[in-house]
């Protein structure tokens, strides 16, 4: 009976690192998938690097730390059409700020400025965005995308939970192709894999226009608020995942990897949760996502762009919603001190009423506001 049981988790540890590395596609693929079938960026080039940062990070953390496109970068070339230089560019610069940033010391003071309430009320914000960006998604074939959700939200009451997600996306395939519904994205088998250079006017443009309204999100997602979820996750090995960390591997990788084509590149603590939350434990996880990126790769032209254009939207907004629903909860929303539900609520609506930067700026200003007064009171006593 004991054997039974441990080979029962055994297959459980091991499908929760398949499903976890993969949990994330919902953030991943609309993305990487736009910039391809929309910018005609090279396939190669963007899943090569994204596999090598991957396997980087399975050796550096040895924990199922995610790799991400950078959103805002991502979004912005996509929807303005923008060139793979702007892309390159925009991405060697984040890699050179973060860089700076890391070796001088400056994100460790940036992370000590920002308490837990104003890291859960970024991350409520993020978790909130993901949502409403997900049920977009999800609504091109709302049956199709409430069922995904419900199942894989339900996942964790059931035996053999990790496995659910892929179930989910396998489904998903076959009724894209069985119900005759078109693809979500037209991918061309044939690509192109161009190395060049950004001009002088893309260095210029893509520091305005792309850097600058990406940077907020990324020190604050990317950087502190995943080392945060990445201490709470695995407090034994703590000094592992300082911010200096994040910043150090994200900014070497877009450094070395945007000149072969590779997109703007980053962690995040959405996938962290998502990834935890399908069982992803162990360097595994990235190992099979880098992997697997690789692959993709190597054998684009021979039915890979295929199978990826079937996965129904529906299925990746379900996906993006139950990453956005892990990162949105804490129990900090319900036991925290009246102060910091303000400094979390307030962060969070200036986050999404304006941007990341500004519900920043606001916890940063309550927070320096609070210790302004008890340091008053206190000097009176």
């Amino acid at each position: 009976m004991r054997c039974e049981i441990n080979r029962f988790d055994n297959v459980n540890k091991i499908s929760g690192e398949f499903s976890g590395a993969f949990a994330d596609l919902g953030t991943f693929l609309p993305l990487v998938l736009g910039l391809i079938a929309l910018n005609q960026f090279s396939p190669q080039g963007i899943f090569l690097g994204f596999g090598f940062f991957a396997l980087f990070t399975a050796f550096y953390y040895r924990r199922p730390i995610p790799i991400q496109p950078m959103k805002v970068i991502s979004a912005l070339v996509i929807a303005e059409g923008m060139s793979p230089g702007m892309l390159q560019a925009s991405a060697m610069l984040m890699g050179l700020i973060l860089l700076v940033l890391a070796y001088s010391g400056i994100i460790q003071w940036m992370a000590k400025l920002l308490s837990p309430a104003i890291s859960i009320g970024i991350q409520l914000a993020i978790g909130l965005q993901l949502i409403w960006l997900g049920g977009v998604m999800m609504s091109e074939t709302w049956w199709v995308g409430i069922l995904a959700f419900s199942f894989l939200f339900a996942s964790r009451f059931m035996p053999m939970q990790y496995l659910v997600m892929p179930v989910v996306i396998i489904l998903g395939i076959v009724w894209q192709l069985t119900s005759g519904t078109l693809p979500s994205v037209n991918l061309s088998h044939t690509s192109v894999w161009p190395l060049s250079w950004p001009s002088i006017d893309e260095w210029g443009s893509a520091a305005v226009l792309l850097v600058l309204p990406q940077l907020a999100l990324t020190l604050t997602n990317a950087v502190i608020a995943i080392s945060a979820m990445a201490k709470d996750k695995f407090p034994q090995e703590s000094e592992r995942f300082e911010p200096q960390q994040f910043a150090k591997s994200s900014g070497w990788a877009n450094l070395l990897l945007s000149p072969f084509g590779a997109t703007a590149m980053c962690h995040g603590a959405g996938g962290l949760a998502v990834q935890y939350h399908f069982g992803a434990r162990t360097w595994l996880a990235p190992t099979i996502f880098g992997s697997a990126c690789i692959v993709i790769a190597i054998f684009w032209g021979k039915g890979i762009a295929s199978a990826l254009s079937l996965i129904p939207l529906a299925v990746l907004g379900s996906l993006l919603a139950i990453a956005g629903t892990q990162l949105a909860w804490s129990k900090r929303l319900f036991d925290g001190k009246p102060f910091c539900m303000l400094v979390i609520l307030s962060t969070a609506v200036t986050c999404l009423l304006i941007n990341t930067a500004a519900g920043l700026a606001v916890g940063v200003v309550l927070e320096l506001g609070r210790h302004q007064w008890l340091n008053l009171v206190n000097s009176k006593q």
